[in-house]
């Protein structure tokens, strides 16, 4: 168990103090049609820069294996990276909804598997709530991990943990079978229970049809702007990540730029002499100094 001070639910666990606050502003944001903010996020610097910056929610994505710890797939994180990952990010907050992203092979199997995990999260990671992919045989999964009283978030569309390789990580829903069954799990995620729902690379008209269904709020990534909320990874919006990244991604800053020139401007100083300066380094009085160089012997 956490340090973390926690509330009682119902069900059969304890989540973080102010949880239940913060899950009904979402609600309440979604009621207002006030567009939420959501982003993936990773560590204590991130979660404190979406704090500052007044995000709604902060998922700490299974992209982390990819973006953090240079995994070629978000299959490969294992669960106990994933909840150091989000034990970071929840040093980072005290008041943004902090969701943790079950990884690959730690829920599917069995109810019983799902509910263990998701209690991991919250107990040991103060998390406020879980997210998962897929419906199907994974409303069995919600509809349990709801009963032992944690929030979960579902995700159509895209399911990047069913990719086994790049080539399979692209946009869904482009048919209309497929279409509608997208709309469908993201009907059936919301009757087991699902507090919100991603909805990944799916077109926007398509998007708009489904959030229109729904009561919970669909959060978009590449799901066009008639969702009622929208998320982006922490590195790709930042500009950290290298490359184009997907056709979604849009940029508000460049910093893999900025900080390869500092760093260079440092290294460029250490090799000058510029760097440290007087006022970079600490001194030692002068009466002791003294006395030092009386105690050490005099080299050779």
């Amino acid at each position: 168990m956490s340090s973390h001070s926690v509330d009682t639910v119902p069900g059969t666990t304890t989540r973080p103090a102010g949880s239940a606050e913060r899950l009904a502003r979402i609600a309440a944001l979604r009621r207002a049609g006030t567009p939420i903010v959501m982003v993936t996020a990773y560590d204590v610097a991130g979660a404190r820069a979406c704090q500052a910056a007044g995000i709604d929610i902060i998922l700490v994505g299974d992209s982390g294996a990819n973006v953090v710890l240079g995994y070629a797939s978000t299959r490969d994180v294992s669960l106990d990276e994933m909840l150091m990952l989000t034990r970071a990010a929840r040093r980072g907050t005290s008041s943004v909804l902090l969701i943790g992203d079950l990884p690959f092979g730690t829920y599917e199997s069995s109810d019983d598997l799902a509910v263990a995990t998701a209690l991991r999260f919250v107990e040991e990671a103060g998390c406020d709530a879980v997210k998962l992919e897929g419906a199907g045989e994974m409303l069995s999964r919600v509809r349990a991990v709801v009963a032992a009283g944690i929030p979960v978030m579902g995700h159509v569309g895209l399911l990047p943990q069913g990719a086994r390789d790049a080539s399979e990580l692209r946009a869904r829903g482009r048919s209309a079978d497929e279409a509608r069954q997208i709309i469908e799990d993201a009907l059936a995620l919301e009757r087991a229970g699902c507090f919100s729902i991603v909805v990944e690379a799916v077109p926007a008209a398509v998007s708009e049809l489904l959030a229109a269904r729904l009561t919970v709020p669909a959060i978009g990534i590449g799901a066009g702007a008639a969702v009622h909320g929208q998320v982006l990874v922490y590195h790709d919006l930042l500009g950290i990540t290298e490359g184009a990244g997907a056709k979604f991604v849009k940029r508000y800053a460049e910093i893999a730029a900025e900080s390869a020139a500092g760093i260079r401007r440092f290294a460029d100083e250490v090799r000058s002499g510029a760097y440290p300066q007087p006022e970079h380094t600490y001194r030692i009085a002068p009466e002791e100094l003294e006395e030092l160089r009386r105690q050490i012997p005099t080299r050779g």
